[in-house]
């Protein structure tokens, strides 16, 4: 029954299947695919030879192909963990604005915030859904993933972080957290806490790894100790700001007087809890983040800036220039980044006892 369905999606209704063009070709089913969805690096001379005997045989591409020597579908796939999260939204927006000025069409494949999805996504539904290129929004990628997608032999890029193999566009995430935390220990401070991204399903690859590599790095160039108690985690969200807030305030010893958050959303989290427990920003702590979301100037942020629109933006052009017989146009880039200094940071006051109150403990031994 499977390879029934097998043939009858890979062949329309003919009953010819992929697998028989190859055979006949001599040549391997990513190079048929290509062949005849008209996409780049196939020479003219095998494309005519296994356009002709796809024509011999009655094989067509899909029932939306309007044609074996036209047969993209001017479809890209976007690949993302979460699409309620801004990151993955703004990239999904910068993609979208690109396709749309090149009269492409957006395929989005959502892995619904954890990994349940991946094997089916990650089947040959892709290559049913004949997507002309895939961009991948800031998450890892296995070995058997990678296999898989190289066997499709589309053009992929990487937005937001490193994948090993593959074209990637994004910031350098480890001096954007240095900046970060050298803004902090330029103003002064000295007890510094680190609230870092820590997903379970991994989704977020070696980010929150990097930017935590970058904080110990700059506080040990500095001199400063790095405190396990003030070592808090969330998972990108503002909610998980809240928590982190809680639980740093909640336990016994003495407070920092400023936190480097690995995003502005669980930056915006540590204010909001922090203003409720009547903790003062900047006075009582500095808070700075990563990111630049767009209600961090309404929240008077300090943060390291990136646009993650322009980055996808970028990455879709490349995909787009690929397409269009562009030799190396799909390459690896590095997004700018920068400091904006607003309200949330400042220099620490004189080191005074604070009296713990309800759920708080002092801020100083």
């Amino acid at each position: 029954m499977a390879r029934t369905t097998d043939r009858a999606q890979r062949g329309g209704h003919s009953g010819v299947s992929i697998e028989d063009v190859a055979a006949a070709a001599g040549v391997s089913t990513a190079t048929v695919s290509r062949a005849v969805r008209g996409l780049p690096r196939v020479s003219p001379a095998t494309r005519e030879k296994i356009l002709v005997i796809a024509e011999a045989l009655g094989y067509v591409a899909s029932s939306s192909a309007s044609g074996l020597a036209t047969g993209r579908t001017r479809t890209v796939g976007v690949l993302a963990p979460f699409v309620s999260r801004w990151f993955f939204s703004k990239a999904i927006e910068g993609a979208d604005r690109e396709l749309h000025g090149r009269q492409y069409n957006l395929s989005l494949f959502n892995l619904g915030g954890h990994g349940s999805h991946r094997e089916r996504l990650f089947s040959k539904t892709m290559v049913y859904k004949q997507i002309d290129a895939l961009l991948v929004l800031c998450m890892a990628l296995s070995r058997e993933e990678l296999e898989h997608l190289q066997k499709i032999d589309i053009p992929l890029v990487v937005v937001g972080g490193h994948v090993e193999g593959c074209a990637y566009i994004g910031i350098d995430d480890y001096e954007a957290a240095a900046t970060a935390v050298r803004h902090l220990v330029g103003l002064g401070h000295k007890d510094i806490a680190l609230l870092h991204g820590d997903d379970e399903t991994d989704l977020n690859f070696d980010v929150p790894r990097v930017r935590i590599k970058a904080f110990q790095d700059v506080m040990a160039q500095s001199g400063l100790d790095v405190r396990p108690e003030w070592d808090q985690w969330g998972d990108f969200t503002v909610r998980s700001g809240q928590d982190a807030f809680k639980r740093l305030w909640d336990s016994p010893g003495p407070k920092p007087t400023a936190i480097f958050c690995a995003s502005d959303e669980m930056a915006m989290g540590v204010i909001f809890e922090a203003r409720r427990a009547g903790v003062r920003i900047p006075e009582d702590l500095s808070v700075v983040g990563i990111d630049d979301h767009e209600f961090s100037a309404a929240v008077g942020l300090t943060t390291v800036g990136q646009r993650p629109d322009e980055q996808a933006e970028l990455g879709t052009k490349m995909l787009l220039d690929e397409l269009d017989g562009i030799a190396g146009a799909v390459r690896s880039t590095v997004a700018p980044h920068r400091l904006i200094v607003r309200d949330t940071t400042a220099a620490p006051l004189l080191a005074v006892p604070l009296a713990p109150t309800s759920g708080q403990g002092s801020r100083r031994p």
